[in-house]
């Protein structure tokens, strides 16, 4: 279940980088955090669907691994990140 373009478009604007930034490691988890919370409302009302929960495992680890990337390239970005959309405590 895709993001809303407008909602997207919101999302790229609050964490791109630069004006032509659509695909940074900011945006992806950005992205990513969005489409897992959208996934876990869904998963409240169909408790067993599984293929769409091999999706969110899938996008869990994809973000896991950006998330790492970003701790080991730029430390500053990475913690205002996190706090920006509430990942850890």
């Amino acid at each position: 279940m895709p993001l809303a373009t407008d909602k997207k478009k919101e999302i790229i604007e609050k964490h791109k980088t630069s004006n032509d930034d659509t695909g940074s490691a900011n945006v992806q988890i950005a992205l990513l955090s969005e489409q897992i919370d959208t996934l876990m409302g869904h998963f409240e009302n169909h408790k067993k669907d599984h293929h769409s929960r091999r999706g969110l495992l899938m996008m869990v680890n994809k973000r896991r691994k950006l998330l790492d990337y970003m701790k080991n390239k730029n430390l500053t970005a990475y913690k205002k990140l996190i706090s920006d959309l509430g990942l850890r405590k």
